[in-house]
């Protein structure tokens, strides 16, 4: 049974790259952080990882240096799925900055809009109160991610975003196979980086499938 965390065991904040010593197993719980939400105008400012275990890592750019071999290699590790809640915005954002396509990608909102159908609160705060019954403060949602240094709010909000995801792709898993939407989401999230890079090209709200 995965382990769920009201707080964080560590949280490890890192300058430019993530350690090469920091691996990651089968699969890794990812964030970001931004200026703002317009893809062409807001910096990265942040990426949170963490392995479900407790322990959080947190990538800071603050001299907006995206060289980043290591943690490009674990982003672009196919033995790795890279879950995230939302990853349409961070899958653009991570290309249009690191200069690499996340994959494998597992999205926790697209799982809970699939099996989740009896409610319109898909934000990672009411699915984690709902399936995990922990209340995460949004706080410090409106922040000044590119400061030189983050204050412990930041690092507190920032690292319980990616603490328990972990933990809540588990249960949607079990609700997918269960409502027997398991393929459907699968070929959702191997859409996602094609959806991100018609985010980033010019059509970020156009659905080029519709009949108009």
């Amino acid at each position: 049974m995965t382990q769920i965390y009201k707080q964080p065991k560590a949280v490890k904040v890192h300058a430019g790259d993530l350690p090469a010593g920091v691996k990651f197993k089968g699969w890794v719980a990812v964030d970001t952080e931004t200026q703002g939400l317009n893809l062409g105008r807001d910096r990265l400012c942040l990426i949170q990882l963490s392995a479900g275990d407790g322990v959080c890592h947190l990538v800071q750019f603050p001299a907006a240096d995206y060289a980043a071999p290591n943690l490009k290699k674990l982003l672009t590790d196919p033995k790795v799925t890279k879950t995230f809640h939302f990853a349409r915005f961070d899958v653009a954002i991570i290309k249009r900055w690191l200069g690499v396509v996340c994959g494998p990608v597992y999205c926790t909102k697209i799982a809970s809009k699939l099996v989740r159908t009896y409610t319109d609160r898909h934000g990672l705060k009411d699915v984690t109160a709902e399936l995990l019954g922990i209340d995460l403060s949004k706080a410090q949602q409106s922040s000044d991610w590119a400061a030189k240094k983050l204050s412990k709010s930041q690092i507190a909000y920032a690292a319980a975003d990616v603490l328990n995801l972990l933990a809540i792709q588990a249960k949607l898993n079990a609700m997918l196979v269960r409502e027997g939407r398991a393929e459907l989401a699968k070929a959702c999230f191997e859409f996602l980086p094609t959806r991100a890079e018609l985010d980033l090209t010019g059509w970020p709200e156009s659905d080029i499938f519709s009949h108009s």
